[in-house]
């Protein structure tokens, strides 16, 4: 059972929450374009998995059917709790790598991209960790895990991970001692030297503790968030592939073979010798949040459509229009969210918007036949889109020359 899409209405409410709580305490810890841009990146993993299901499923088919040692019994309690302990042990691994790896990180990245910490962020997922992540989990098939047992407990593991994402819990005494926390997860998302590549458990910081990766938060060092190389924008796209092109770019401008080929599996920061790349502080003091102004018209247009992308993001869940469609309605779904982005960052979007409204109708009228109903509402989506356009434009030239 996948109990992440069970929690979905609970996670909406805890984040309404901890935005009202923020603003009665006078310590809010949301931006707008941040927020946005995070349930953004947690729509564009949603929506992904359709196209990459496939790959990790197969393999895990033939694990449990073709090489499995024997099976457990799915009714067992046994089952479930070993399950559960053993999933735990192998996503350290798989998160412990993807910090430490290039070609790991590149998929991980995207969710400690946000320079706020807040239940947004933990909807803050990669779109690309279909990839390769579901390598780790391998053995847990070949020694018997039941699939169903496998997905109930992989789910039940990243809905644990939801409510450490905030600033507002304190440390929590013993607790601290064998379970993932608010304080020690703090502590992973922070750029600060002291607290990079630790704490990667998640549920139980038993393995940090256990070999050697464990750091507690220090009260005297106030956690700064984000990427050591800050990519300084909102673009969910960009967010997604920004460590894959440079490592297309390290390969290319590397001198040696010996170089090129350890490019994917170099430590994450690391560039070519010819390029003398210098470290990055990651402890300065006038360390400063992406932050560019934009107008309240422009909020309520990335509302709208995050609104819209959600539904719409949803409705793939049922879909039975195949793989190549659904692969068109997540282009358009990404590319929507790439313009969107472009407002937040204060960057040329015009044309952009102008080529989706083209787009528009023949994605969804055209190559997509619908109802009639739902062929009425593209087109007044897209009219409407339309007649907003020209004062989100105007709206953007005023913050810009305010």
């Amino acid at each position: 059972m996948d109990y992440v899409q069970l929690a979905v209405p609970f996670f909406i409410l805890a984040l309404l929450l901890e935005l009202a709580y923020g603003f009665y305490i006078k310590k809010n810890t949301y931006r707008f374009n941040d927020t946005i841009s995070s349930i953004f990146m947690g729509s564009l993993r949603s929506t992904s998995k359709f196209i990459g299901i496939g790959i990790g499923g197969y393999v895990f088919y033939l694990a449990e059917t073709q090489f499995a040692l024997w099976r457990m019994d799915e009714n067992s309690l046994f089952t479930w709790i070993f399950a559960f302990i053993a999933y735990d042990f192998f996503y350290y691994w798989f998160h412990r790598i993807s910090h430490e790896r290039q070609i790991f990180w590149a998929s991980h990245v995207a969710h400690h991209q946000s320079e706020d910490y807040n239940l947004s962020t933990a909807l803050r997922q990669t779109g690309t960790g279909f990839l390769i992540s579901w390598v780790f989990y391998i053995p847990l098939f070949l020694i018997g895990v039941p699939s169903y047992v496998y997905v109930s407990v992989a789910t039940l593991n990243l809905v644990y991970q939801f409510w450490v994402h905030t600033e507002h819990i304190p440390k929590l005494g013993w607790y601290e001692l064998f379970f993932i926390t608010p304080s020690n997860h703090r502590v992973h998302h922070a750029r600060n030297e002291a607290y990079i590549d630790k704490n990667y458990g998640g549920v139980f910081i038993i393995w940090d503790r256990f070999f050697g990766t464990f750091k507690e938060e220090d009260e005297d060092k106030p956690c700064i968030y984000g990427l050591r190389s800050p990519i300084r924008t909102f673009n969910p796209i960009w967010a997604n592939f920004h460590i894959y092109v440079k490592m297309i770019r390290d390969f290319v401008a590397a001198d040696s073979l010996k170089e090129k080929l350890y490019v994917p599996f170099s430590k994450t920061g690391w560039s070519p010798s010819n390029l003398n790349v210098k470290p990055v502080n990651t402890d300065k003091d006038d360390f400063e949040r992406f932050d560019p102004k934009s107008s309240k018209t422009i909020g309520f247009y990335g509302v709208i459509q995050l609104i819209i992308l959600v539904l719409l993001g949803l409705s793939l869940e049922t879909s039975t229009l195949g793989y190549a469609k659904n692969a068109l309605i997540i282009f358009m779904i990404g590319y929507t969210m790439f313009c969107v982005s472009r407002w937040f960052d204060n960057k040329p979007v015009l044309k952009f918007e102008i080529i989706r409204l083209i787009l528009l109708p023949c994605v969804f009228i055209y190559f997509l036949p619908l109802s009639l109903e739902l062929t009425y509402l593209t087109i007044g989506y897209t009219l409407l889109n339309a007649v907003i356009l020209y004062p989100i434009y105007q709206s953007s030239l005023k913050t810009i020359n305010a």
